[in-house]
């Protein structure tokens, strides 16, 4: 299930196709303080049927032991990998690959993003 925030931010995530995910907005008052979202470009969706790849938008001071920790705290899902980069709009995206073959479609599936 997907919720939307404010009408300025819900026009900004129909223009980027970024949404926010309830179990990711529950997990925040857990004491999940890294992760903010599920990226759902085309792309994205691309990477995580080929290449068993997830996309999040993280906090920028997040590193990339902070964000391998908390997606194997969030999901339970062992992860291999951890690509970070900054986007030109200045956001942190962490690239995670799971070790589970086709664990990041049963996450995605989770999320309701497929």
């Amino acid at each position: 299930m997907l919720i939307r925030r404010s009408k300025k931010r819900q026009k900004r995530e129909l223009r980027n196709k970024n949404w926010v995910c309830v179990e990711m907005v529950e997990a925040a008052g857990k004491g999940f303080r890294w992760v903010k979202h599920v990226v759902s470009t085309e792309k994205a969706v691309l990477q995580m049927e080929k290449e068993n790849k997830l996309q999040f938008i993280v906090d920028v001071r997040a590193t990339k032991k902070d964000i391998k920790e908390e997606i194997e705290r969030l999901f339970g899902a062992r992860v291999k990998r951890v690509n970070t980069m900054l986007t030109p709009r200045g956001e942190k995206k962490a690239i995670v690959q799971f070790e589970e073959e086709g664990k990041a479609k049963e996450i995605a599936t989770s999320l309701g993003l497929m």
